[in-house]
């Protein structure tokens, strides 16, 4: 059973890793951010290994260095634009 003790490291470890990387996230953050996160982590991945990037474009008919340029574009802004609703900190 866990000690009270071992709760308060894992919170500190939690908030230094939240801290640390920004994909990991909040307590405050939005289903929009945590989808642009994952989206541009995604994206990122599909760049950095060219087996994906060829397998991508082999399905897609087009060549590497366009699929390649294309995610490099959805990257910008890969889930549209912010809601109305959503304020900027």
């Amino acid at each position: 059973m866990a000690t009270l003790s071992d709760r308060f490291s894992i919170n500190s470890q939690i908030e230094h890793l939240q801290a640390k990387y920004v994909g990991t996230g909040h307590a405050d953050i939005t289903k929009f951010e945590w989808l642009l996160n994952i989206h541009r982590d995604s994206y990122a991945s599909y760049v950095g290994h060219h087996n994906m990037l060829a397998y991508f474009a082999t399905a897609q008919n087009e060549s590497i260095g366009r699929v390649k340029y294309e995610f490099l574009q959805k990257m910008l802004l890969p889930c549209g634009l912010p809601p109305a609703g959503q304020e900027d900190e």
